[in-house]
């Protein structure tokens, strides 16, 4: 699933080509929209809403797009092939003069008024590269089921919008403490500075130029990007200690045995072998 600064980017990208243009193209292809004719109408702005995106349209519309795990959007100049996949997989088309955006494996997208957006984000907290980031009101989120795990909590998007699988495993190994500590066991300071951290770290990633996504602040060659996310049974870069990895709500999930304190699932034999990132 696609973290926050990865939907900020699909967001600054659709807008660039879309917004204030009219479309002189629009292909819905999903049953409950398939009717819908978006042709003539003017893109307002597109903008994230943690992992959501949101296209509005003059006349009080909105098309909302969520890419989970496999979903993408891809922008082509007109007449460019279309690259991002078959056919079939195309779930939305918005076509200007000059360029269409393309909409791949879209798990979720439909078609509402403006006026109704809560109906579909509303739920979501403060978004960590939103206008309402609010890290007071995130950690407070955070703390109101002290004994949910901390990786399980960072990922509720009702807490604070923004974070991945990621991003999880990257925020609980620099504070110290595994994805399965109880939130309710952090210290106070420790909880408060995880809400801040968050967002310097997906701020720092949504640049103008495109770079591995990165938190170590090692920006060569060798791997050295992340701390400790699709390291299993590499050496720890802060001890040299081997990362492990074990599943936490079936997400993979790497942690340093030596760097981070508290409780540890069972690792079954060959389970810190590592598998191919999936977030």
């Amino acid at each position: 699933m696609p973290e926050g600064d990865s939907v900020w980017r699909a967001a600054r990208r659709l807008h660039a080509v879309l917004g204030g243009r009219e479309l002189v193209r629009s292909d819905l292809r999903v049953p409950r929209f398939a009717t819908a004719d978006l042709t003539g109408r003017t893109v307002l702005e597109v903008v994230p809403r943690g992992k959501h995106l949101l296209a509005r349209f003059d006349g009080g519309l909105t098309l909302h797009s969520h890419l989970r795990m496999d979903g993408a959007w891809h922008v082509y100049a007109v007449g460019e092939r279309w690259r991002g996949g078959p056919d079939h997989q195309v779930r939305a088309v918005l076509g200007t003069t000059q360029h269409t955006a393309v909409g791949y494996r879209l798990p979720v997208l439909e078609l509402l008024r403006t006026a109704e957006e809560d109906r579909v984000v509303g739920h979501l907290g403060p978004d960590l590269l939103g206008p309402d980031w609010d890290p007071e009101r995130a950690a407070r989120n955070l703390l109101a089921d002290p004994a949910r795990p901390l990786g399980e909590a960072l990922l509720d998007q009702r807490n604070l919008a923004g974070i991945g699988n990621v991003y999880k495993c990257e925020l609980c190994f620099m504070a110290g403490v595994t994805p399965w500590t109880p939130v309710g066991d952090l210290p106070e300071a420790t909880l408060s500075r995880i809400p801040p951290a968050a967002q310097r770290l997906l701020a720092a990633n949504i640049g103008p130029v495109a770079h591995p996504r990165n938190t170590t602040g090692r920006r060569r060659p060798g791997g050295e990007d992340l701390f400790v996310y699709g390291r299993a049974r590499r050496a720890c870069l802060r001890c040299g200690t081997a990362v492990r990895e074990a599943p936490q709500d079936d997400r993979p999930t790497y942690w340093c045995p030596h760097c981070q304190k508290g409780p540890v699932p069972p690792v079954p034999e060959g389970r810190g072998a590592g598998r191919p990132p999936t977030n």
